[in-house]
């Protein structure tokens, strides 16, 4: 199968390892010469995720026509604050409508949209049928094929297989769902808590500490998701506690190391210029407290970790503000 990967980061390039293992044809776009050029010459992208080299069978071009044209599936590995420009260069370009996964964790800052409700606005009936990949995919780890799980989701049923067919290997092992808005907040909301989790290891604080907001963090997850169509049931899946786990306990997780920065006593932008690479969970913040606030929907955690990477509030004040509400029951 010839398949187009748009985005050509460390998630992109991991899923373009794991489906060239499995015998496919994938062009992997990037808008980055350098990036492009190393893959073509080195077989490798240094940049992004350096040690893995791609086999012949991946090819990198910096040409949206060239990575998309005659595919059978369009994969989108990009950040959510460039989906919108990037299915922009593709609403001409695809002609048909092939199998179309967003396997990106974000929400659009400005407007709230989940990345499948930014790609219907642009591209209209080709994406009416976007299936959603999410869960506990850490790309490091996918790349050296480390088992793990994933969910893909879609109203489609047929169109959730596809993908759970597409995307199954020894490595990872692929359910569906047909809950499009529980999978993509999961992956979304998650990324916010992990740079809660962050700041909790930067301030010296123990287990006790992270478990609790892991906790806490899912219900608000939960309660906004519910809010905005999601399952709840969907939030104690792999999109949700498995991928919240997993990028709250590791250091491989760039929204972690964000926090982390954060407790010790970086700025915003020093502790994103730090991890160098794209941290989801800053944009999908602003965008989560504004939901929270025009839903009234109660998310004190997700409030005070907008105060601390929008307004400059000290974690610790911000720590002592959650400890100290009112108490209520659980």
């Amino acid at each position: 199968m010839e398949i187009a990967i748009i985005g050509a980061g460390s998630w992109g390039t991991a899923l373009a390892l794991l489906l060239t293992g499995k015998g496919h044809s994938v062009r992997l776009w990037s808008p980055e010469p350098d990036v492009v050029e190393d893959i073509r010459h080195n077989r490798e992208n240094s940049k992004y995720l350096p040690g893995c080299v791609l086999s012949g069978s991946a090819r990198a071009t910096g040409s949206m026509g060239e990575s998309v044209e005659g595919t059978e599936a369009v994969v989108l590995a990009v950040p959510s604050g460039a989906v919108r420009e990037v299915a922009g260069q593709l609403s001409d370009l695809m002609t048909r409508t092939p199998l179309l996964v967003n396997a990106g964790k974000g929400l659009e800052s400005e407007t709230g949209l989940r990345i499948s409700q930014v790609l219907a606005e642009v591209l209209g009936e080709a994406a009416q049928a976007c299936v959603a990949l999410s869960g506990p995919n850490l790309a490091v780890e996918l790349a050296r094929q480390v088992p793990t799980a994933t969910v893909v989701a879609s109203a489609e049923e047929g169109r959730a297989v596809a993908a759970q067919e597409l995307f199954s290997s020894p490595c990872l092992r692929v359910y569906r769902s047909s809950d499009v808005a529980g999978v993509e907040l999961g992956g979304a909301l998650k990324n916010v808590l992990a740079i809660g989790a962050g700041i909790s290891d930067g301030l010296g604080y123990g287990d006790n500490t992270k478990a609790a907001l892991v906790t806490r963090g899912l219900v608000e997850m939960m309660r906004l998701g519910e809010a905005l169509g999601a399952q709840r049931r969907t939030f104690v899946g792999l999109a949700g506690v498995g991928d919240l786990v997993a990028t709250c306990a590791s250091r491989l997780s760039r929204n972690l190391r964000v926090g982390l920065a954060l407790g010790h006593g970086m700025t915003t932008e020093q502790a994103l210029a730090e991890v160098r690479q794209v941290a989801e969970g800053v944009p999908t913040c602003k965008a989560a407290y504004a939901l929270a606030s025009s839903l009234g929907v109660y998310a004190p955690i997700t409030e005070q970790l907008y105060k601390v990477l929008f307004e400059g509030k000290s974690p610790r004040d911000a720590v002592a503000d959650l400890m100290l509400r009112e108490p209520k029951e659980e």
